[in-house]
């Protein structure tokens, strides 16, 4: 009998389980603003001459660190990691592994031997303990929760104390035993006082970093001028100091509402062409070179460095004459010049014919400058009639009116029922149907 019942039992199917998914997001941990990371170009090497223990892990924002995988874990970039922290430990994410993490590494520590990294006895590489656990990102979530909290807290209790000063970020430990307050000051700030209350309110320990006025644009964001997202929020990391001279390379104009930026510091991108800019410019002749003919004396206007074509007017204050010629020809009066001799023209003969526009160049007429100053004809309104439809007198050129038009007598149409031999009917006052 049981050996039935086993049979009429239909076997039972396991049921399907379902996916686990992490309470934390691993796509995006740092925030909408992903920082462009460097390639590892060193990692399809065979052969095993790119391994390292070495590996670059990133926190929030733009903080970064080298800890040493001495426990040889299998990493990926990508990875969310545990790593040594003084106290406690860490959360971060691997954005590099391999040798070109130890070369990179090599800027930040001392002393280098064949281009393998020899770290200083004061200076010791930290390590990674292993791969983040799910207990240990569902407590890095809860930390990163009471980071905008305690950001609003501080202030007031910065305020209270009367310093002069911003707190512009806050930043948990993985495992919730320390924060670090970002803060700008133009001046020096006495916080000791400010670090004794918030350990006491927030019960962990106190770290205050000062940053700068373009680290605090990176870390809010926002849209420049250019209509794209600031390149400081979206993929700059380092921040390199900015001089008026990469204006003047690149002719723009010196306001300073225009070349600032939002964190009212001159913009960083002045820097990206300017290299570009001095290069150019060592292959045209120097702005302050006046050019001898023997009609009049020119002086430098404007300079395209990348067409080599240079204008030159009569007078230096203001723009005469235009001539515009090429760097080659600048080139060769100057040395006229040198030698005593002065051309007739600038421009060289046989080369006054204008030159001919490509008929594929400016189909629509966009790149026309002058585009904007053809003045459109007006058409001209005709007069409205009057409601009676009679014309109005009409000026001619000579100022005299023409006389109206008169109107032809409309022919009366007889009354239905009035014959031939009728009389014709009196005339009433009243309308006629």
């Amino acid at each position: 009998m049981a050996e039935d019942e086993k049979k009429e039992q239909p076997a039972q199917t396991p049921a399907p389980q379902e996916e686990s998914k992490p309470a934390f997001r691993t796509d995006d941990q740092y925030g909408p603003r992903a920082k462009l990371h460097s390639f590892n170009w060193l990692g399809d090497i065979p052969g095993g001459f790119a391994d390292s223990d070495i590996v670059e892990v990133t926190f929030k924002n733009t903080r970064k660190a080298y800890y040493k995988n001495s426990t040889h874990i299998p990493l990926e970039i990508g990875d969310m990691v545990a790593v040594e922290a003084m106290p406690g430990h860490d959360i971060g994410k691997v954005t590099l592994v391999g040798l070109l993490a130890e070369r990179r590494m090599a800027k930040h520590v001392a002393g280098s031997q064949r281009g393998r990294t020899v770290v200083s006895n004061d200076q010791e590489v930290k390590r990674v303990f292993r791969k983040a656990r799910p207990a240990d990102l569902e407590r890095y979530e809860e930390a990163r929760a009471r980071e905008h909290d305690t950001m609003m807290r501080s202030r007031q209790i910065a305020a209270k104390l009367g310093l002069n000063m911003k707190i512009g970020d806050v930043e948990y430990q993985g495992d919730g035993m320390k924060a670090i307050f970002y803060y700008i000051a133009d001046e020096r700030v006495d916080f000791r006082q400010l670090i004794k209350v918030l350990a006491e309110t927030f019960k962990v320990r106190i770290e205050m970093k000062q940053i700068g006025a373009r680290q605090e644009a990176g870390r809010i964001g926002g849209i420049g001028p250019c209509g794209r997202p600031l390149c400081c929020s979206q993929w700059m990391t380092n921040f390199v100091s900015v001089a008026t001279s990469a204006a003047r390379y690149q002719d723009i104009s010196l306001n300073p509402q225009k070349l600032a930026g939002q964190c009212a510091k001159l913009k960083c991108c002045l820097n990206f062409e300017v290299d570009a800019y001095v290069e150019a410019s060592k292959r045209v002749p120097p702005k302050d070179v006046r050019l001898e003919t023997a009609d009049a004396t020119y002086f430098h206007f404007k300079t395209d460095v990348f067409k080599r074509e240079i204008t030159y007017s009569t007078d230096k204050n203001i723009a005469a004459n235009l001539v515009t010629i090429s760097a080659q020809r600048a080139f060769e009066i100057i040395a006229l010049n040198k030698e005593g001799e002065k051309p007739l023209s600038l421009i060289p003969e046989g080369s006054d014919k204008p030159k001919e526009k490509a008929a594929f160049g400016d189909i629509l007429g966009d790149g026309d400058l002058t585009r904007f100053d053809k003045k459109k004809k007006k058409k001209k309104k005709s007069k409205p009639q009057s409601a009676e439809g009679s014309a109005q007198p009409q000026r001619r050129k000579d100022g005299a009116q023409d006389a109206p038009k008169k109107r032809r007598p409309e022919k009366k149409k007889p009354r239905p029922g009035a014959g031939d031999g009728d009389a014709p009917a009196a005339p009433t006052n009243e309308p006629q149907e």
